[in-house]
């Protein structure tokens, strides 16, 4: 035996304090200051972490739930890696991290009516974490709408469509590998929750949908830490920014500084069964007029008329309404392809 390994030390890792604050027992353990928040994630985004901290950190994280301190401080670390251009403005931020699994992915014909009145809106997400679910980039692509690899591309389809999607991969890579280590985990980790409050491009609006309203506050709260002009959170169906027209919704803002909440009325008296086809083909047709879908027009009116309001463009519910309906009965149909 080597008599010398028994003196053998090592130096601690830099990273290793912030797995201790989290994992030190139920009485010496803590959540992350703002700062501390910061500081982990960007020594995790710039690779200075070994894979078993990682994975333990990201856990613990998980066990705990996170804070609004610092979700918001793992965004602050995030945008520092963008490299976004200063002079690129969207109105409307809208992440899309959830997928879709049991109605058709109807906010997009709300991002298509957004779109064409000239509000400029910005969509990240990230596919194929979750088994079974369908991703807003693979109905964009069936739809023949192109995801964007650079922010020039970002640009040209804003200039072009009105809106742009660019996926986690291309955003922030690290992010996007992250956020697909729910295969190896087995469960969520914090950065399904950082990732829908990026806002990339600093929209003055950010809309988002969350699939269990515990995590409604959490969104809010990291939001006005954010200082986001206006976050409007709200449980989307499926987890996606998406009114389900069945039943009531409640939308909590942090607006200004100031957190709210607000009821929206069911626009149904009685639930609808689940649609057969929830594929792209379905959001063509119904948006070329060829069929008829009560539900899914309704959740794309809704949809619109929470962009809307969110916007500070109506002051009322019925006159979002109103105004969402006007644009659908007069919107141009004409899709690539």
């Amino acid at each position: 035996m080597d008599k010398s390994a028994s003196k053998r030390t090592y130096d601690e890792h830099p990273f290793a304090p912030y797995v201790r604050i989290l994992g030190k027992g139920k009485k010496g353990s803590r959540s992350l200051t703002l700062d501390e928040a910061r500081t982990a994630m960007s020594m995790i985004l710039n690779n200075e972490v070994e894979e078993l901290q990682l994975g333990a950190f990201l856990m613990l994280l998980r066990v705990k739930e996170e804070t609004p301190e610092e979700l918001a401080g793992f965004v602050q670390a995030a945008k520092a890696h963008f490299n976004a251009p200063a002079n690129l403005n969207v109105d409307l931020d809208w992440s899309s991290y959830a997928g879709k699994r049991r109605h058709a992915p109807w906010f997009l014909l709300s991002i298509f009516l957004l779109a064409q009145n000239g509000h400029r809106v910005f969509i990240h997400g990230a596919g194929g974490h979750t088994v079974g679910r369908m991703y807003t980039e693979s109905v964009l692509n069936e739809l023949g709408y192109h995801s964007a690899q650079t922010w020039s591309d970002v640009d040209s389809q804003l200039n072009q469509n009105g809106f742009s999607y660019m996926p986690l991969a291309n955003l922030c890579p690290e992010l996007d590998r992250m956020i697909n280590m729910r295969s190896v985990l087995g469960l969520r980790s914090p950065v399904h929750s950082l990732s829908r409050l990026l806002n990339p491009l600093n929209a003055k609006t950010v809309l988002q949908g969350i699939f269990h309203p515990p995590y409604s506050d959490l969104h809010q709260y990291a939001g006005q830490i954010l200082g986001y002009g206006h976050v409007a959170v709200i449980k989307g169906e499926g987890g996606e920014i998406e009114r389900n027209p069945d039943n009531d919704m409640i939308v909590k803002s942090s607006q200004s500084g100031e957190v709210s909440e607000e009821l929206w009325p069911a626009l149904f008296e009685r639930r609808h069964v689940k649609g057969d086809d929830i594929s792209g083909q379905t959001l063509r047709e119904v948006w070329l007029g060829d069929k008829e879908d009560e539900y899914g027009e309704a959740a794309v009116l809704g949809t619109t008329a929470l962009a809307l309001k969110a916007m500070g463009h109506s002051l009322s519910q019925e006159q979002a309404l109103n105004t969402a309906r006007n644009w659908w009965d007069n919107r141009e149909t004409k899709l690539p392809g």
